[in-house]
């Protein structure tokens, strides 16, 4: 990728890339550890709610007190992305309208976005990435996060020439986690409350990994940028191992497990008897490809490649991610070749809230990972045509309409501010996209 290249002549240059950090959580802080063992890339000024916490995570990481004094530290992320020569900004927050926000007040100060928050991208990245390409910035996934991981393999897979059947992640999963609450998250985990309150793990944002929220929202991220497609009613976790990608992952016409072809697809690491599927894929992301003629079939024959049993289908695999220990290659991407690492093109999946329970008008969703909702990926156009909910603003809003358990919630289910700023801005892009 030359991206080290590239860097070490903006370094001797005297034009290190500044960038601007927006929450140091455990991605931030990840990030961060690597600044240090990177020249070329300055970090100057990091927004945080708590900016004593932003210090501390720095000292945590390793940076010794003159890279600390040398950093600005903000509680006020707008007031931060305005700093002049500021060049890339890195939004971490995890929370939807936040990110929303930030990213636009990004775009409108000339600042490329890397939006670590993937629940902000679900919700309104269509509409962020047009709004920076019209400005001329870059609107990024956030690379070592899965999505942008998945993005580049597909990327890989079509450069090549290759048709791709089926791409996606791997996580560990059965049917009862759709349940699973704040309250349960832990049992599942095999962990106690109380070793999981001294380790400083906050449940909800826990339960949001375990009941197929993430799942979901990484799923239409991909889906968005790619032009992969979800299956009709949500992703179906099948249990399938490394070994076994190629000949599992194929559409259920040619005996595979997959909805249709180009599709994305979460695999699980546990039987749904809970025993462990063998060489599973937990931590990692994978690609499924078909060879697109007889000769790449030989080929695939001559160098051992693992395949299907007709020869033509095959899968490459990567069996971890890193997360923020990877993300400077999405800020070098789009500060030194103007590139994004995976970015959404059109609404082609979305994540809408489905009822955990039977819920009782009168009561409050709690939002992403909460007792009430989970989220549930599905094709756009069916999201669109039901008017369903979207996980990313299923936090704190009442509920008008009884909604049973297993049923996906609806706008008119709910009572939203209509002047919420968030709301309007994705109702936009419905609208577009019904268009």
């Amino acid at each position: 990728m030359n991206l080290h290249r590239l860097l070490a002549k903006r370094l001797a240059n005297g034009k290190p890339v500044r960038v601007g950090l927006i929450g140091a959580g455990k991605f931030g802080s990840m990030f961060l550890s690597q600044v240090p063992t990177t020249p070329g890339i300055e970090v100057a000024a990091i927004a945080d709610l708590s900016p004593d916490r932003a210090r501390a995570a720095c000292r945590t990481v390793g940076w010794d007190e003159a890279r600390i004094a040398a950093t600005r530290f903000l509680d006020d992320a707008t007031a931060m992305i305005e700093l002049p020569g500021i060049e890339v900004v890195i939004e971490a927050t995890g929370h939807a309208p936040a990110g929303i926000a930030h990213a636009r007040a990004a775009i409108r100060n000339g600042r490329h976005i890397v939006m670590v928050n993937v629940e902000a991208d679900v919700l309104a990245g269509v509409a962020l990435a047009r709004e920076a390409a019209a400005a001329g910035v870059v609107y990024s996934l956030a690379y070592g996060d899965q999505p942008a991981l998945i993005c580049e393999m597909v990327d890989w897979a079509r450069s090549c020439g290759f048709r791709v059947i089926a791409a996606g992640k791997g996580t560990k999963y059965l049917p009862e986690y759709h349940a699973s609450t704040p309250a349960t998250v832990w049992g599942f985990y095999g962990l106690s409350p109380e070793a999981a309150r001294d380790g400083g793990m906050n449940p909800q944002m826990f339960n949001s990994f375990l009941d197929g929220t993430k799942s979901g929202i990484e799923m239409a991220a991909v889906a968005n940028a790619t032009s992969l497609t979800p299956p009709p009613d949500g992703l179906a976790f099948p249990p399938v191992g490394t070994h076994d990608l190629a000949s599992a992952l194929r559409p259920s016409n040619q005996d595979g497990v997959l909805h249709h072809a180009e599709q994305v697809e979460v695999i699980s690491s546990v039987h749904r008897d809970g025993s462990q599927v063998a060489n599973d894929l937990r931590w990692g992301v994978y690609v499924v490809f078909e060879a697109p003629n007889e000769y790449a079939m030989r080929c695939f024959r001559e160098y051992g490649v693992v395949t299907d049993p007709t020869g033509r289908i095959s899968a490459l695999y990567r069996p971890f991610h890193l997360i923020g220990l990877e993300l400077n290659v999405s800020v070098l991407s789009a500060a030194l070749r103007g590139e994004a690492t995976g970015a959404p093109d059109a609404f082609r999946a979305d994540v809408v809230a489905t009822a955990k329970r039977d819920l009782k008008a009168g009561g409050t969703l709690d939002g992403e990972g909460g007792e009430c909702v989970w989220g549930k990926l599905l094709p756009a156009e069916k999201s669109l045509a039901i008017g369903g909910l979207p996980i990313g603003l299923a936090s704190r809003v009442p509920l008008v309409r009884d909604v049973a358990a297993g049923q996906c919630v609806t706008w008119d289910d709910v009572r939203i501010d209509p002047s919420d700023e968030t709301y309007r801005y994705r109702r936009t892009m419905e609208e577009a996209a019904a268009r």
